[in-house]
């Protein structure tokens, strides 16, 4: 039995990458198969995702803005940084309890940006060239949201996100774009990727998407 194991922890990068070679042919797919440690799962809608660090990235704030901005990663490290500690609920139903998650309040950015009074809400977009996201512009200002760079007290490794990734806390997994790159301010909602194609724009956590999963704590 250990010997089972110890093989199918050898196998696993090959099986990766096997998954992915499947989901290129399809790049609506989602890249979920196998676990990534600690309970969750890795997704991409991409068949493969570029890795950036410190040396590149880049986040951009622009939009309905008085001050469109550029940071760096050790400029987010700079800024006030908030820790919570809550419940990850995946909409396929699977959840890690007490996952502890730190970065600037999303609200803090966007204080600093100079929000404009016609702006109603935020676009998020990311480096792997696919994923979307939105929130209402009072979702955004939640203190329980946050440009996270930490994650279960590590900076957030690749698989899950990283350098920077959004974390909606109240809201179902989808709604905490990884690999995140820009945020835009804007008029309106505009339905991210999983909205397009069927998924609650507004994925709270117990009350949207048909399921009755118990409110994260």
């Amino acid at each position: 039995m250990l010997g089972a194991g110890a093989l199918g922890v050898a196998a696993a990068p090959a099986l990766q990458r096997a998954v992915e070679s499947v989901t290129s042919k399809d790049p609506t797919g989602v890249t979920g198969l196998l676990p990534a440690g600690g309970g969750f799962r890795y997704y991409s809608v991409t068949a493969s995702v570029p890795h950036k660090d410190e040396r590149n990235y880049r986040l951009t704030v622009d939009g309905l803005v008085d001050r469109p901005t550029t940071y760096t990663l050790p400029e987010l490290r700079a800024l006030p940084q908030t820790r919570l500690l809550r419940d990850v609920q995946c909409v396929t139903g699977w959840r890690v309890p007490h996952t502890p998650f730190e970065g600037v309040r999303l609200s803090r950015i966007l204080a600093d940006a100079g929000v404009r009074p016609t702006a109603r809400a935020v676009r998020l977009t990311c480096f792997d060239g696919a994923y979307s996201e939105s929130l209402t512009l009072q979702q955004a200002r939640r203190d329980d949201v946050l440009v996270a760079l930490r994650m279960q007290d590590k900076d957030l490794g690749h698989t899950h996100g990283g350098p920077v990734r959004l974390y909606v806390a109240p809201m179902y997994f989808y709604k905490s774009a990884k690999w995140l790159s820009g945020i835009t301010v804007t008029d309106e909602v505009r339905p991210g990727y999983w909205e397009d194609r069927g998924y609650d724009v507004d994925a709270w956590v117990g009350r949207s998407n048909g399921r009755g999963d118990a409110p994260t704590g």
